[in-house]
């Protein structure tokens, strides 16, 4: 006997979501599935958020960063919900839609327990997707991962960082701070 799974696309998903079938769940769509999100440890919650106020200092009106929010990638059938998206001010637009790929400059992962995933799975949509940066934080080795140059087979660019700035691709005239981003 063979097993079939089912694939939800993003309209199954918000049906779901509006039925009340997930309250109270900290789930988000990833490639069809619906995955349960693991909680937040303190040094996540801690290095994530010290890390999007750092962003709006710096970024100013440039871009607005949402935190632990849904984006939209359609392709996938995905809605993940990363730490840190930073996306065009679209303003009330928002109210319609979560940002779509043609709205993300880059998305930042603070991973300890989901590194795998967020490597895999999650590093693999976003490129699909045509995200054009993604960096994920590991936070047992405190080192920041930048990924470029997306495909449909992933990233073809990924750079180790623990020390110094940063020039994200879409605004390469600011330095971010990399131990500012690692939360230390």
């Amino acid at each position: 006997m063979s097993v079939t799974t089912v694939k939800w696309t993003v309209a199954d998903y918000h049906r779901i979501i509006a039925a009340g079938i997930l309250e109270g769940r900290n789930v988000e769509l990833i490639g069809g599935e619906i995955i349960e999100m693991a909680p937040e440890g303190e040094s996540h919650a801690y290095s994530s958020d010290e890390a999007g106020e750092y962003l709006i200092y710096l970024l100013g009106d440039q871009a607005k960063i949402r935190q632990g929010k849904p984006i939209i990638l359609p392709p996938s059938n995905s809605e993940p919900q990363p730490d840190i998206a930073v996306i065009q001010r679209l303003g009330q637009d928002y109210r319609e839609h979560h940002p779509y790929p043609e709205n993300i400059f880059w998305l930042i992962e603070y991973s300890d327990y989901t590194l795998s995933k967020d490597l895999g799975i999650k590093s693999k949509i976003y490129a699909e997707a045509g995200i054009s940066e993604y960096w994920v934080v590991n936070l047992r080795t405190m080192e920041l991962i930048v990924f470029r140059e997306p495909t449909n087979e992933g990233y073809q660019s990924r750079e180790t960082l623990t020390q110094g700035n940063i020039n994200p691709l879409a605004f390469p005239d600011i330095a971010v701070s990399v131990a500012r981003i690692l939360g230390a």
